[in-house]
């Protein structure tokens, strides 16, 4: 019973103890038919001694048995054979990790030394490299760092069972094809397995080669979740960022600090949109890349307004658009398209303040808009309210009376016919409140002449009654 590992260095070939070890050769060759191992990185090796994988995660900590897949997590392990005894006692035999009380899962290592049975004792031998030594060697040759990681990206590719000698258990469900490699696999850190490492390369070189594919991974996902519109774009070299400062430190200030580096383009303190108060960082823009390098060495850790202040490059490309894949780029700035990054910063300085005009000009007009609606709305509800006044037409037991209900309807049209502008509309309105105030002054005075004449009438009635008391 054999099972053959595909890896990115070459393949092994593993001959398993399916009579010692039927529990461990069991689960080993179900995870390979579930293709569990596919893309498994080697996460440990250590050179003249073991190299192991069989961890989705990459991690050393992950990974669960054939029955945890099946069954759910508490059965990721399992318990391994004890009996009978294997040692480690040469290179190539196949091993499962055991995890504590002896306790299996998916992880599994291969020895690349001669005697390793002392530090090794406790982990399950199920198997054997038949074939594929040379590769072997290319395991225990791999550069690690210090955490016995390999430099290069060292992976199970696919796995071929050639004998399965046990039935499946039940829910097992075998998928049709590979499956795709994960995106970690795709954004890996690592140098490739395809690149060629050659022996003249010393740990500097793979560490400082691993760092830029790390920064080139990171940029990609930048650019995937749209924070940056090219993995590949870089920001401008001219331009200073300055951080730490004082509150009260002005854009003329830092301008005049740093004029004595050369010509500046544009110098600007980033301040709050809505307070307008310092973030105490600035920008400074240079008209060449010299003056920038001068002011980054000699302004660093220079006191202004009693801060110190810090000062690097600048890392923003913020200004720069990003229309989709396939489409390029745009600045921020209309017809800037095309030119120096630094025509474009010059210029947002002056955009900014012409923005906050325009806008202060259209909430004015906006609010114009608003009141001329209001006013047409008002006119509109006090005409229909005082049509209503005019026009009711009183309920009486019979019901409503149609021709007082179609003479509304022709006055009601003839006044929209008449309101034609607003003009007309503000003089009628005029005129009505005159005609009313009339109307109360008229019944103010009728009110008051009967009330006059009321109190004459008591005061004849109380003569007369009076009078007639004194005749008795």
């Amino acid at each position: 019973m054999s099972v053959v590992l595909e890896t990115t260095i070459g393949d092994l070939t593993i001959d398993l103890f399916t009579k010692e070890r039927p529990h461990s050769c069991k689960n080993f060759l179900k995870l390979c038919k579930l293709k569990y191992y596919n893309f498994c990185l080697f996460h440990h090796v250590q050179s003249n001694f073991v190299a192991q994988t069989g961890d989705p995660t990459g991690t050393g900590s992950g990974g669960q048995s054939v029955y945890g897949i099946l069954s759910g997590k508490d059965a990721r392990y399992y318990e391994g054979e004890k009996k009978p005894k294997i040692k480690h006692d040469r290179p190539g035999l196949v091993s499962m990790v055991n995890c504590g009380d002896n306790l299996i899962g998916s992880q599994f290592f291969i020895t690349l030394g001669e005697d390793t049975t002392c530090s090794l004792d406790e982990h399950i031998v199920f198997g054997e490299i038949a074939e594929g030594h040379d590769v072997l060697l290319k395991l225990n040759e791999t550069i690690c760092d210090a955490t016995h990681r390999p430099y290069q990206d060292i992976r199970i590719t696919h796995t071929v069972i050639l004998e399965d000698p046990y039935s499946d258990p039940d829910g097992l469900i075998v998928p049709c094809q590979s499956p795709e490699p994960p995106l970690e696999v795709l954004q890996s850190d690592r140098i490739g397995a395809d690149e060629d490492i050659t022996e003249d390369i010393d740990i500097e070189e793979l560490e400082e080669k691993r760092q830029e594919k790390e920064a080139l991974a990171r940029a990609t996902i930048l650019e995937i979740v749209g924070d940056l519109p090219s993995a590949d774009i870089a920001p401008p070299e001219n331009v200073l960022f300055v951080c730490k400062l004082n509150p009260v430190t002005s854009d003329d200030d830092l301008q005049i600090i740093f004029s004595r580096f050369g010509k500046i383009v544009s110098c600007e303190v980033i301040r709050d949109k809505k307070s307008e108060n310092s973030l105490q960082y600035a920008f400074v823009e240079f008209d060449n890349q010299k003056s920038c390098e001068d002011a980054y060495l000699k302004m660093d850790n220079v006191l202004i307004d009693d801060r110190r202040i810090h000062v690097d490059f600048s890392q923003s490309v913020s200004k720069i658009k990003w229309l989709g894949k396939g489409r390029g780029v745009k600045y921020t700035d209309k017809d800037d398209e095309g030119k120096n990054i630094s025509d474009k910063y010059s210029k947002y300085r002056n955009k900014k303040r012409d923005s906050h005009v325009s806008r202060n000009n259209y909430i004015k007009n906006k609010m114009s808009i608003h009141e001329s609606k209001r006013h047409r709305n008002d006119d509109k509800n006090y005409r229909y309210r005082e049509s209503e006044k005019e026009e009711r037409v009183p309920y009486n037991k019979y019901g409503r009376n149609d021709k007082d209900e179609n003479r509304r309807r022709e006055k009601d049209d003839k006044m929209k016919k008449n309101y034609r502008n607003e003009g007309e509309r503000k003089n009628h309105r005029n005129e009505r409140d005159g005609k009313n105030e009339k109307d109360d002054k008229n019944k103010r005075s009728n009110r008051d002449d009967r009330n006059k004449r009321s109190d004459r009438g008591d005061r004849t009635k109380r003569s007369d009654r009076h009078d007639r008391d004194s005749r008795r």
